[in-house]
């Protein structure tokens, strides 16, 4: 399972400026304004936050996978962000979350979505090395090579 071919320049927030959870979520869907991929733009938001309020995707070691199975996207995307003050994700080890992979799928799309969120998980969330060139890269081309480097 591979990562890279998701990730998107116009996909990939160098610096989000949001400091709450549910900001930083709105913040970087709205990369997604517009996009074929999205049905109901708010009806997605809500599906996210929603999840978050039943669970955390703040999954430790700053990383946060927020995401959503929804009847409100047509197809699986996937937005990298990144804060460089870090955000309150409520996570499991308590610490704030620096790396954000928001993923969104249709229902029915179970199998890709499941792979992508542990592929993510076992990549990066394990992977100190990898974790700080993300935090360090300049350009939103640098992450998707740091991504593809890793996956090959």
């Amino acid at each position: 399972m591979v990562i890279s071919p998701h990730l998107k320049k116009e996909r990939i927030i160098l610096d989000l400026k949001s400091k709450e959870r549910d900001d930083a979520i709105r913040e970087m869907m709205e990369v997604m304004k517009g996009s074929p991929e999205i049905i109901d733009f708010e009806g997605f938001i809500k599906d996210v936050i929603e999840r978050e309020n039943l669970h955390t995707t703040g999954v430790g070691d700053g990383i946060a996978l927020p995401h959503s199975r929804s009847k409100n996207v047509k197809d699986f995307f996937l937005i990298f962000g990144r804060s460089k003050e870090g955000i309150d994700f409520k996570a499991i080890d308590g610490k704030p979350v620096y790396l954000i992979f928001l993923m969104g799928s249709p229902q029915e799309a179970l199998d890709v979505y499941l792979k992508v969120l542990a592929h993510i998980n076992r990549f990066i969330g394990r992977n100190e090395e990898l974790k700080k060139k993300l935090l360090e890269a300049e350009t939103k081309e640098e992450i998707i090579e740091i991504i593809k480097s890793k996956e090959l």
